[in-house]
């Protein structure tokens, strides 16, 4: 890295903004006076860039499902309009030898910083000491985020990025905002990284590398103590008795609802449904909407890309009903074949379910279009954001689709809840998917009356505290802003993109234009269980396997892949220590 990249200019900084930073973030670091639970992004706020929209369309020439082998892009395909060149097979999977020679990289010193007493190992002990070293050449950020060694300050307007609509076009509430407020341009990595109290630890010696974000993501210091708080102060149960505590406990988990509501732009606190998580809530879309609109002989239209809880819902229905899946194809980047997509809907499919973002590849797949094509059919369509929710802004009613789920565990939030949102009018007609309390009006042993949406969906005694710990986990990120969490981990998949290409027989699966988080890889000659365990002796946490998506990596002419998958709270260095390791993998 160049001494330019810290140096402050006329030309490029004249006001010396960023040096400002700098030592305002210092100051605050090396300050003894203020509470342990403030935090500078705290009540920061500037106006959001403004940023062109990407166009996502039918890509060109995808004809078939053989193709290309999988490379990864020499730029990122996220700021270029042209794809790599690649040499067409003529059919097959490709096989998994190595995508690039070994190239010159030279091994850096290990940078880790002897740890502190205590558990009180910050991200600070993460970072190299000066000067800087990126061995795969400096962040770029296109005007995005510039990043240094404790902070990543937006330096311009983003051209292009694929996950920001224009200003023009943000009508209702956009993830990331509350209200009118924008989103924050400046995302102090260091001081998010406090806030995570389990990334201050050693795992084997070595402090932990939490890339195992797409299987679940670490919790900040407010969800935490918002659950504890809960079960310290306000513990009851809701929606009955006339005590101040359930008074309190209800008001927060319907303050919880609200707040995912605004989060996720839908259009009414009715549309929320708590349940356990995603599968959970596409199993009761499957068993409510499916069972009384979908019969014999209709046709359920899914990707090859999808989680095994948006397949075996759907296997179980058609089983049930008579009614018929069919499987759209993907091409060698992992990238949704839309003119074989479009060919497939007919006036039999009443539903598409897909994906939004693969957890598997990383693909990121274009909602808007799909369900465009779907309402030319009049087919229904529901999205699994379990990997869109913690990455993307999401705006359901932006995005047109009759159902929305996600797990609060995959957005920084407690495990064992998750959220449906459906379109009232459709939630008002579908039947109860389980009989209990809280759910009725009326019960007598000839007849029940049930109330309407959301309650008629909630049976029993919820997880309130969960639902509390989500709403305080939207309330951390919409601080933060998801529009500037977009950029930044963008920059941090670009980063490390171009880093794992330096690592001898290490290919890619799934290399599409538009990715979020996830970058999946297999190593010729290593098993990919070896590989987890080998980065595991090293603190790094990845998942090894096929990642609940058999089909996927099937596709690829594998039986699995080895996962990192990439969150706000990870840091370059982290991803230079990940690829340092895997050349010492490949040397033993």
């Amino acid at each position: 890295m160049t001494n330019a990249h810290n140096s402050i200019t006329d030309t490029h900084d004249p006001f010396g903004t960023a040096l400002i930073t700098r030592l305002a973030n210092e100051s605050y670091r090396e300050s003894i006076g203020l509470a342990q639970s403030s935090s500078p992004l705290q009540g920061a706020s500037s106006s959001a860039p403004i940023v062109p929209t990407a166009f996502i369309g039918i890509p060109d020439g995808l004809s078939g499902i053989a193709g290309t082998p999988p490379t990864f892009p020499t730029t990122p395909a996220a700021f270029s309009a042209e794809k790599p060149d690649h040499t067409t097979l003529a059919g097959g999977y490709p096989s998994a030898t190595a995508a690039y020679p070994e190239s010159g990289w030279t091994e850096q010193p290990s940078r880790s910083a002897t740890a502190r007493s205590g558990d009180d190992l910050d991200s600070g002990e993460h970072l190299p000491d000066s000067p800087e070293v990126y061995p795969f050449g400096e962040p770029r950020c296109n005007g995005s985020f510039k990043a240094t060694d404790v902070y990543a300050q937006t330096v311009g307007s983003p051209s292009g990025f694929y996950f920001l609509p224009e200003p023009d076009q943000r009508g209702g509430l956009v993830s990331g905002e509350s209200s009118g407020t924008q989103a924050l341009s400046l995302v102090e990595v260091d001081a998010i990284r406090r806030d995570f109290p389990i990334l201050h630890q050693r795992v084997h010696g070595h402090p932990l590398i939490w890339f195992d974000n797409a299987a679940t993501t670490q919790k900040p210091r407010d969800v935490i103590e918002a659950t504890s708080r809960f079960y310290r102060q306000d513990n009851s149960n809701i929606h009955r008795a006339a005590h101040a505590l359930a008074a309190r406990s209800t008001e927060l988990y319907e303050s919880g609802r609200e707040k995912v509501r605004q989060f996720i732009g839908a259009a009414d606190s009715k549309e929320i449904i708590f349940v356990r998580g995603t599968t959970e809530a596409i199993n009761l879309v499957a068993q409510t909407y499916g069972r009384a609109h979908i019969h014999a002989g209709d046709e359920i239209l899914l990707t090859t890309m999808e989680h095994h809880a948006n397949i075996v819902p759907w296997q179980l229905l058609a089983q049930q009903t008579g009614a018929v899946l069919r499987i759209a194809p993907i091409n060698d980047d992992g990238e949704l074949i839309l003119d074989a997509f479009a060919s497939l809907l007919g006036p039999r499919t009443k539903l598409v379910a897909v994906t939004h973002v693969s957890n598997a590849l990383g693909t990121i797949n274009p909602i808007e279009t799909i369900v465009g094509l779907a309402r030319a059919h009049g087919a229904r369509v529901l999205v699994d954001g379990a990997q869109s929710i913690p990455h993307l802004p999401i705006n359901v009613q932006t995005l047109g689709c009759d159902f929305f789920v996600f797990s609060g565990h995959k957005l920084f939030g407690p495990t064992g809840i998750g959220v449906l949102y459906g379109k009232l009018p459709l939630l008002e007609e579908m039947p109860p998917y389980q009989g209990g309390g809280n759910m009725i009006r009326d019960v007598t042993f000839e007849h029940t009356t049930y109330q309407g949406s959301p309650q008629k969906f909630e049976a029993g005694t919820p997880d309130i505290a969960g639902v509390i710990g989500l709403g305080a986990a939207v309330d951390y990120l919409t601080r933060i802003g998801m529009p500037a969490i977009a950029a930044y981990e963008h920059e941090l998949l670009e980063y490390a993109t171009q880093a794992l290409a330096s690592v001898r027989g290490l290919r890619p699966i799934g290399t599409a234009a538009t990715k979020a988080s996830v970058l999946s890889f297999v190593m010729d000659g290593i098993p990919n269980e070896r590989v987890g365990q080998y980065l595991d002796r090293h603190g790094i946490a990845v998942r090894s396997g096929h990642h609940c998506a058999q089909p996927t990596v099937r596709r690829f002419g594998q039986e699995g892949t080895v996962r990192p998958s990439l969150a706000f709270y990870n840091t370059y260095e982290e991803i230079n220590v990940l690829v340092e390791v895997l050349h010492k993998l490949r040397r033993a």
